[in-house]
């Protein structure tokens, strides 16, 4: 089949191409082939790549093109995304391709290994298509703070796609990619889902694991993806979940069949609804985002989910007690890149790091540590005791990602307080290290509105239950921009 029979890419899903890789309607170097030719065509206005590894993905293809002739269909199920071209961070260590963590200070970096969750996604079969842009070191909620340029919303490229993982989510949201891999510390995976129509996966703290990553805030930093559906985030977690030797944050935890009960339905769960998770309402745009969440949470009922009202007490300390400890460890990680092993020393810092180390050096000073970060390491058990309090009443929680829809790009640049309450939302499930779901909900002003679903530790099987259960309702994952 010629590769013109497959530039409908936009309907595409990993479990369709799967399918049609496996009955060869199509051939792994002709989806790949489709993908590259569109982000050469695209990527420029939208700048989600950093790097395009346009030689490796073609010679990855073609092997997974002669496994296909060569392989059983018993032998095949070794490779569960054999022939998916995907896309990665720009923070993940792969051999051979230059890792920039989207600051100068890495520019020419290339890594002599693979980051664990690289190696076990090659070893399942797929292509890796390119190295996506992020805000600088993963400090960002827009994808302004990337030194290789802001990436652009494809809904709207006078809007940001939030961040830090921004140029993954747009690598899926304009089908450049099947999935692409993220990171999220603070909602780094989940905002910039909700920002452009993509399902995003913040998996259980240690579920993933870290290995060949760049740090950010170690004792937050969860390894995730984003996908078209759900189905399919369920696909890649199954592959990239699991204990390394090499994180010992990974427990010795198997990983589940993440599909087993995805067509369960949602009948006769409990759903919780946080009174602190509530949008203001004194803005338009605000308002906007509570009436989509309210049109969600309608649709969940319908379904036969029974709504139930919780209280997180200590909710509101949380973008405090995050400033606090998110910095303090991004001080002791960058403190590493002292431009004798890299190419360019601390001085190439962006704006956005210096502030943060400067933040964190503080908080861990001599006569400060107990005032600020002791203290707010408390608060941080206080909260994770609020999910544990809550989930002894209810199934899982729903909560909205951000109180607003994106934003114009530069119209948070100048107030740093204003880009971090963008995560107001999001930030609690990373101190509680719990996981959670962004699924699609509607548009708001013709811009993207997602909401998150939270579960108890390890309980990814029924986050992707419920989301699928939504997700097949209403059918918005269908919606593709005009680009």
């Amino acid at each position: 089949m010629t590769r013109k029979k497959i530039m409908d890419i936009k309907s595409l899903t990993i479990a369709q191409a799967k399918k049609d890789l496996q009955e060869k309607k199509y051939s792994s170097v002709e989806l790949t082939t489709a993908y590259l030719d569109r982000i050469e065509k695209l990527n420029p206005t939208l700048n989600a790549f950093i790097t395009v590894s346009k030689a490796e993905a073609l010679e990855q293809a073609k092997k997974a093109d002669e496994q296909f002739s060569n392989l059983t269909i018993e032998q095949l199920s070794n490779y569960p995304l054999l022939g998916i071209p995907i896309a990665l961070k720009d923070i993940y260590s792969t051999i051979g391709i230059r890792t920039t963590a989207g600051s100068t200070v890495l520019e020419n970096y290339v890594p002599p290994f693979d980051a664990t969750v690289v190696k076990k996604l090659k070893d399942a079969g797929t292509i890796i298509i390119g190295k996506t842009n992020l805000d600088a070191w993963a400090h960002g909620s827009s994808g302004e703070n990337s030194e290789f340029g802001p990436t652009k919303n494809p809904w709207n490229t006078a809007y940001v796609p939030g961040g830090s993982s921004s140029g993954s989510a747009v690598a899926v949201a304009a089908d450049f990619a099947l999935a692409a891999s993220g990171t999220d510390t603070g909602g780094s995976i989940r905002l910039p889902a909700s920002f452009t129509n993509t399902v995003g996966l913040k998996p259980t703290y240690g579920r993933v694991s870290r290995a060949g990553i760049i740090s950010m805030s170690s004792s937050m930093d969860t390894i995730g993806h984003f996908t078209k559906t759900v189905e399919d985030s369920a696909l890649y977690l199954s592959v990239s979940a699991g204990q390394d030797p090499m994180d010992a944050t990974t427990p010795d935890q198997p990983v589940p069949d993440y599909l087993k009960n995805l067509t369960k339905g949602v009948k006769g769960l409990k759903i919780g609804i946080p009174l602190e998770f509530n949008p203001f309402e004194d803005e338009p745009t605000r308002q906007a985002n509570k009436m989509k969440m309210k049109e969600a949470l309608n649709v969940l009922s319908k379904l036969g989910a029974e709504m139930v009202e919780i209280s997180l007490p200590h909710t509101e300390y949380a973008i405090a007690v995050y400033y606090i400890i998110q910095p303090s460890e991004v001080s002791s990680n960058l403190a590493r890149f002292d431009g004798i092993r890299f190419g360019n020393d601390r001085s190439s810092f962006g704006e956005e790091a210096k502030r943060r180390i400067m933040l964190g050096t503080y908080t861990l000073s001599a006569g400060y540590y107990d005032a600020y970060y002791k203290k707010a390491m408390k608060v941080r058990t206080l909260i994770k005791k609020d999910f544990d309090e809550a989930f002894k009443k209810v199934d899982a929680i729903i909560a909205p990602v951000s109180p607003t829809p994106p934003w114009k790009l530069g119209e948070k640049n100048d107030d740093p307080l204003a880009m971090y309450l963008s995560d107001i939302y999001t930030v609690t499930a990373n101190l509680s290290g719990n996981p959670g779901l962004a699924v699609p909900i509607g548009f708001a002003n013709e811009l993207p509105v997602g909401m998150q679903i939270i579960g108890p530790h390890f309980s990814e099987e029924l986050l992707f239950q419920i989301g699928h259960a939504y997700e097949q309702e209403t059918k918005w994952f269908e919606k593709r921009p005009n680009i």
